[in-house]
């Protein structure tokens, strides 16, 4: 039997997406369901919300900060001058509309705008009021979900076909056999996208993802689905569209479902109450649906939560606080949240062996507390 090295190198799965720490979340729907007003309340900003269609043209974007009980614990423990929470970047993009990948709309424009962020956060209306209006003249969540998905795919295929044509023009002059193996490969995609099938979806391999990337597909972005219930729904936890809605994103897109109301949760605000609020709830999983993780630098200046995709290796999470961090990278010192929790300081950590010493190949996991060794001079010299 073959035994294993000590470090055996293990080649992880490139991602779906564009790299890095970086990442976004669009809200992303028809007109006038409620996506100025969410946006509000996930950054406390205040911007148009007005009962007309493309109201927001260029995409507002804010900072929504995460709710962690891990970071009020070590604002408890430390008493810091400043505490910054971890955030999610959220753009407001205007209301698509059917035919949105023909030019309808502002479409296009429109469409930028969710191909340059990296999630969606895929918002439906499900209450009626006819107060309200509604693009489509009525309320029917399955056909909005539907629309929307559609357009999405569409200009995928229009993408897709741009590089087929160009791969068709270099085979048939060339014969050129990368042309060849990218042509099998965007031949399985249009397959895909012509029964509406989302790129997210599927099972690829890492030279498949690779090639995917390139495009910045719309289906192959993760999706939330937020669904704007009325006041009195989310109060009595009911609503006549919900199972239909779930149904449809179970067969159709797969992504997490989360009922809110926008008009509870603006008279949440309005009132101070501290009622329940799903507002934290939203944050959270747009956030954890990019696969991005927290550590936390602790002390008594400043207890901060960081970003980083996770996968990403202790210099790479160095470089989110300062480039110079990560160019004159000598170590990372790091301890458990849950073991500083339980062993109350950081000099306890030490004492039971868990505070540890680790190098450039340290993977950083969510919770770690970790303190980085740089050197400023090593970090300035010319290559």
């Amino acid at each position: 039997m073959k035994k294993k090295g000590k470090k055996e190198a293990v080649q992880e799965k490139p991602k779906l997406g564009r790299p890095g720490n970086s990442l976004k979340m669009g809200i992303v729907g028809f007109p006038n369901v409620g996506k100025s007003s969410t946006f509000n309340l996930l950054s406390k900003l205040q911007v148009k919300a007005e009962n007309f269609c493309f109201c927001t043209t260029a995409p507002p974007v804010a900072k929504a900060p995460l709710s962690d009980d891990r970071l009020d614990f070590l604002i408890s423990k430390h008493k810091p001058k400043s505490r910054v929470p971890a955030t999610l970047t959220v753009y407001d993009i205007a209301g698509l509309v059917r035919g949105a990948h023909k030019g309808d709309g502002l479409g296009n424009s429109f469409l930028s705008h969710i191909q340059a962020v990296d999630g969606i956060y895929h918002l439906v209306r499900a209450f009626d009021d006819e107060a309200v209006a509604h693009h489509e003249n009525d309320v029917d969540p399955i056909r909005d979900l539907e629309v929307i998905c559609e357009e999405l795919v569409m200009k995928d295929l229009e993408m897709l076909g741009k590089r087929m044509d160009d791969l068709k023009h270099k085979i048939e002059r060339f014969n050129d056999d990368k042309a060849i193996k990218e042509m099998e490969l965007c031949q399985k995609v249009k397959e895909l996208l012509d029964q509406k099938k989302w790129i997210k979806d599927q099972e690829w391999n890492a030279k498949e993802i690779d090639f995917l990337n390139e495009f910045r597909f719309f289906s192959a972005k993760p999706v939330v689905y937020l669904v704007n219930i009325s006041e009195k729904d989310f109060k009595r936890k009911k609503n006549k569209y919900l199972p239909k809605i779930n149904e449809w994103i179970k067969t159709n897109c797969p992504g997490k479902m989360i009922p809110y109301s926008v008009s509870y949760e603006e008279e949440r605000v309005r009132s101070g109450s501290d009622s329940p609020s799903m507002i934290d709830k939203i944050i959270n999983t747009g956030y954890d649906s990019l696969d991005l993780i927290r550590f936390f630098t602790a002390g008594p200046d400043e207890v901060r939560g960081w970003t980083v995709r996770k996968g990403s290796k202790a210099p790479q999470a160095a470089g989110v606080i300062h480039t110079d961090f990560e160019k004159g990278f000598i170590c990372a010192e790091v301890m458990k949240y849950e073991d500083f929790k339980e062993l109350g300081t950081e000099g306890k950590v030490k004492a039971a062996g868990k505070y540890r010493q680790n190098g450039r190949e340290y993977v950083v996991l969510d919770g770690d507390i970790i303190f980085f060794k740089f050197n400023v001079s090593k970090s300035k010299k010319k290559k």
